[in-house]
């Protein structure tokens, strides 16, 4: 097995192809060479997600080995983006998921949409909501959490939302939209809203601003805002747009049926690090969605004792040879992680497959309190 440190030279995903040798490859992007908006670009920041990795990852393994036409499988498919970059890149795609939310945001942004027609109910269903607020109409819950987290203006908004999303067709990304906007109405500070720990209701001194802010009262400017933005984000992405295949089932890969597969990219979750459901808790209350958390693999509150950590390689371990099942000899497996505990070669081991190589890749977070520097792994087998 070859390991790999890094090239010299910042690889470009565009010009890699099955020639590219291994050793070549610097996946070490700076903010010079891949700027926010290309990390973000088109659906791929319909909405926050904490704990996925950049589309130009994927896209160079994609090109590195496999081809139009193949099916590609990833068993933890998060937000979706090996998904969205497999239909760019015109190779069909499966991707299954424990989250509800997860699986709705896929949904949403691998859509064959009519952008005249979902741009059309987005900007209906904004205009009838203003409509509802200015009425001042009030909005029933049984939600302790969403009483607990929104300020009661807020709430109104976000429920007179959601109380038109089944009069329209494309309700999938008008969920979005709605979750979205609930992510920024919550009450806490503008610097923390990826890990707010409780409500925040009286003004504060914000890091972000520099200044004193006081806790959002109102949903519907958020509502409005990335309502207008899913539509831009929704139009450049079917301009780029294939026919390739994409489907995401809502269950566990640990067991599923997918069908013949010629190989697989993913990023299981890092052990201990990251709660999925908790995350969107404000979607699963507003929108209902079943709570299947306690099938997460990998859970921050289960932590990463050595117990958990056997626990965590026996799950993964089950999830990949139930997936190599349904792939030819000679099929890829890509798997990108934060393996610090060193799990990685014994879970190869255990699923019989080759290890061809490992790629360290340096990973600088640009932005907000959790910038800093990781180093993850990127495994490259065989069946």
């Amino acid at each position: 097995m070859e390991i790999y440190e890094s090239g010299d030279i910042p690889t470009n995903p565009a010009i890699v192809n099955r020639e590219t040798p291994l050793d070549s490859l610097n996946l070490n992007w700076g903010e010079k060479e891949l700027p926010e908006k290309e990390r973000t670009k088109h659906v791929h920041r319909l909405h926050p997600y904490l704990g996925k990795y950049i589309p130009q990852l994927v896209e160079v393994f994609l090109r590195k080995y496999f081809s139009v036409g193949q099916r590609v499988f990833d068993p933890f498919s998060g937000s979706g983006t090996t998904l969205v970059q497999c239909n760019e890149l015109g190779i069909n795609s499966i991707g299954c998921d424990i989250s509800g939310f997860n699986v709705m945001l896929t949904r949403a942004k691998t859509k064959a949409y009519s952008v005249k027609v979902v741009s059309q109910e987005i900007e209906d269903i904004l205009k009838r909501v203003q409509i509802l607020v200015n009425d001042k109409l009030i909005y029933e819950t049984k939600s302790e959490y969403l009483k607990r987290w929104f300020a009661s203006s807020s709430l109104m908004e976000l429920l007179a939302f959601r109380s038109l999303i089944p009069d329209y067709e494309d309700q999938d990304i008008l969920k979005v939209i709605l979750s979205r906007a609930a992510r920024s109405a919550r009450l806490t500070t503008h610097y923390d809203l990826d890990f707010p720990k409780k409500p925040q209701t009286d003004p504060y001194k914000c890091y972000k601003h520099s200044r004193i802010c006081h806790p959002t009262e109102h949903a519907i400017q958020f509502l409005i805002r990335y309502g207008k933005d899913t539509i831009n984000r929704i139009e450049q992405f079917s301009k780029i747009r294939t026919d390739a295949k994409v489907e995401i089932i809502h269950g566990n890969s640990r067991d599923i049926n997918i069908g013949l597969i010629d190989g697989i990219i993913t990023s299981p979750p890092y052990i201990g690090l990251i709660d999925y459901h908790d995350q969107h808790r404000y979607a699963y209350e507003l929108l209902g969605i079943e709570d299947r958390s306690s099938e997460e693999i990998g859970a921050a509150k289960r932590g990463k004792s050595s117990k958990e950590c056997i626990n965590y390689q026996e799950l993964v371990i089950e999830v990949f040879n139930n997936a190599i099942k349904y792939m030819s000899k000679g099929g890829y497996i890509v798997v990108v992680a934060g393996d610090r505990n060193n799990l990685y070669p014994d879970i190869a081991a255990a699923c019989k497959v080759s290890e061809g190589a490992v790629i360290k890749r340096h990973v600088n977070r640009r932005t907000g309190r959790r910038s800093g520097e990781f180093y993850e792994s990127i495994f490259v087998w065989r069946k």
